[in-house]
């Protein structure tokens, strides 16, 4: 989990599928448990499938992993077409004249 600002470590209470977990995070407290709460939510989904703990456990980190991966994915795919049509407008302004009457850059 990211840092807080302060840095100091703090323990945070959590429940996920039922059992309760002490974290020692140096994250805010909230983030933390909106990421327990995320991981509750998914190991109830994937655990009502019948599946043990400890597989329903594989199974969330699997789920989540993809998540992630996907995500990266689309900002990656999002930042070069971003980056492409800077470059072209970039490009674009080199092409402009100045409108009479002001100085040229030459």
């Amino acid at each position: 989990m990211m840092e807080d600002a302060s840095g100091s470590r703090a323990a945070v209470e959590v429940e996920i599928a039922g059992e309760k977990y002490t974290l020692r995070t140096d994250a805010d407290e909230e983030y933390t448990r909106r990421c327990a709460a995320l991981v509750d939510e998914r190991m109830r989904q994937i655990g009502g499938s019948g599946l043990d703990r400890k597989n329903a456990a594989i199974m969330t980190a699997l789920s989540l992993s993809d998540e992630l991966f996907q995500q990266e994915a689309r900002i990656r795919d999002r930042s070069r077409a971003l980056t492409g049509r800077i470059e072209e407008a970039l490009e674009a302004a080199d092409d402009v004249r100045p409108l009479p009457g002001e100085p040229s850059e030459d």
